[in-house]
């Protein structure tokens, strides 16, 4: 780096989310872009001029001086933060070196098997902001079109898990749940953990927020309580609750996961062995022993044969078992919706319902709720085999479970003014007589999202009508809920074109 000035800017805060990923701007007059040979889209590395730690982004070029002034270093809102420099100091830019790892990406591209040392310098260099985009959607690509071999699956679990911090909770059991996912309203963990907590088992539930889903635990959670806890704050509400229902993305727990996920999902990548590795990495740096994990199964759901669901279990299972982390695998009936509410509030309400044993509570909700409370009521060694359902419908029905969530509901701080639902509602009504054969899972969570969910809590579908149930023509199979004219439009005409709901036979 040149000492003489020439490569010193003054830092402006550009405030641009670019979501996980540093962006720097430079103006095209800039006498740096100018002499140094940038180009738009090249890795750079910035400095404080003064000395410290450097931050890797990728450069943009503009023109317009509003943005970044020739003699300035524009900072997107991630990089200006990750700088940790006040806005008119100074710092330097210089070109990046390339990640030393492309090396393994290329050859993973060419279809060999990567070992333990090629998955963990690829995984640091991303966490380190090396590459680009462009460079991880190819090292995924690849992985998925060239598939992984169960052991390469192995060596990228560990590799996340040991790039980021670890929690060693001290206690003998650990357990936690995770759903594949797929199947709108299925908000079980909001059940599950307060169950499991009240019995005094040991269940810290960090969650997601949806990102192409209608809602993720997270977003159902923070309708009732606040779900950004800090570090400190997740610890006691742990130890005093045994358990809580908290965002994730607040740690730094497997970290080159969540950039990972931001690059799969624009490509709807989600081969079966970057799906465990996500999974397995999260909960091992989470201080998991005993881990539960849902797949549905069914014609709309991730996973969709039997023979598919059997092969991602023997793989949860394998690495589980390797890394020394206790994995039971639950196969379940994905074919429809879970509960009635698709969206953050709707699926708090559901929630509620069946803890208040409300008598018009979504009867699927709590069953599904029970047989998953139960399996990981059984890894407790005071608890026989067989009898891990009747606890968790004891715990249930009795209000124990209400009151251990109001419980971390208080510790975590409880929302003073709950969303309602969307106040613009239409009611989709049945072409004609007869029965439901099928729900499209697909199609009711695109719905919901276009409604705007899970950026409007409130907005989302409330279903009317299950497989099996009888509706005669123009009564509703589900009501649209949104809190926005053009998102209920959008909602709306997609229903119309395709309500997602088979219909068959007749009375």
């Amino acid at each position: 780096m040149p000492g003489d000035g020439r490569h010193t800017l003054t830092v402006r805060r550009v405030g641009i989310d670019t979501y996980r990923e540093n962006v720097v701007f430079l103006h095209r007059d800039c006498h740096v872009y100018r002499s140094a040979g940038f180009q738009a889209l090249n890795k750079v590395e910035v400095t404080p001029a003064d000395g410290g730690e450097a931050v890797l982004a990728v450069l943009n070029v503009v023109d317009d001086p509003a943005i970044t002034r020739p003699d300035e270093l524009g900072l997107s809102l991630q990089a200006f933060e990750q700088l940790a420099l006040a806005e008119g100091a100074a710092a330097r830019i210089a070109h990046a070196r390339p990640p030393r790892s492309i090396g393994a990406v290329h050859r993973k591209i060419a279809g060999e098997t990567l070992g333990y040392p090629d998955y963990l310098g690829i995984v640091r260099e991303i966490g380190e902001h090396r590459y680009t985009k462009i460079e991880m959607a190819a090292f995924l690509v690849a992985c998925t079109q060239g598939g992984m071999e169960r052991d390469e699956v192995l060596h990228l679990t560990r590799a996340m898990a040991e790039t980021g911090d670890r929690i060693d909770w001290k206690e003998p059991l650990v357990a936690d749940k995770h759903c594949i996912g797929g199947i709108p309203g299925n908000r079980t963990s909001m059940l599950v953990v307060p169950i499991v907590a009240a019995h005094g088992m040991f269940i810290p539930k960090t969650s997601s927020r949806a990102i192409t889903s209608p809602a993720g635990t997270a977003d159902t959670m923070e309708v009732l309580a606040n779900v950004e806890l800090s570090a400190r704050r997740f610890n006691e509400v742990v130890r005093a609750q045994r358990g809580c229902l908290a965002w994730g993305g607040t740690s730094r727990l497997a970290p080159v996961d969540d950039i990972l996920i931001a690059v799969e999902r624009p490509l709807s990548l989600d081969s079966p062995g970057q799906m465990v590795a996500s999974i397995l990495a999260k909960k091992v740096a989470a201080g998991a022993t005993h881990l539960l994990v849902d797949i549905p199964m069914g014609p709309t759901a991730k996973v969709r044969t039997q023979n598919d669901a059997l092969r991602l279990r023997k793989l949860f299972e394998f690495v589980g078992d390797r890394l020394g982390l206790h994995v039971e695998v639950i196969i379940t009936d994905g074919l429809q919706p879970i509960g009635r509410g698709i969206g953050p509030v709707l699926e708090a309400r559901d929630v509620m319902q069946v803890l208040k044993n409300d008598p018009d509570q979504p009867r699927d909700l709590r069953e599904k709720a029970l047989q998953l409370a139960s399996r990981i009521l059984e890894f407790d060694p005071d608890v026989r085999g067989g009898q891990g359902y009747v606890l968790a419908r004891d715990i249930l029905d009795s209000g124990r479970a209400l009151e251990r969530l109001r419980a971390i509901m208080a510790m975590q701080g409880r929302n003073p003014s709950p969303p309602e639902p969307g106040r613009l509602c239409k009611a989709l009504p049945a072409p004609r007589d007869g029965k439901v054969a099928a729900i499209d899972n697909l199609q009711l969570a695109r719905i919901a999202r276009l409604a705007g969910a899970p950026l409007d809590r409130g907005a989302g579908v409330d279903l009317c009508r299950k497989v099996g149930d009888a509706v005669r023509e123009g009564e509703p199979l589900y009501r649209i809920h949104a809190a926005f004219e053009a998102d209920f439009a959008f909602a709306c005409e997609a229903a119309e074109a395709a309500s997602g709901f088979l219909l068959a036979g007749g009375d």
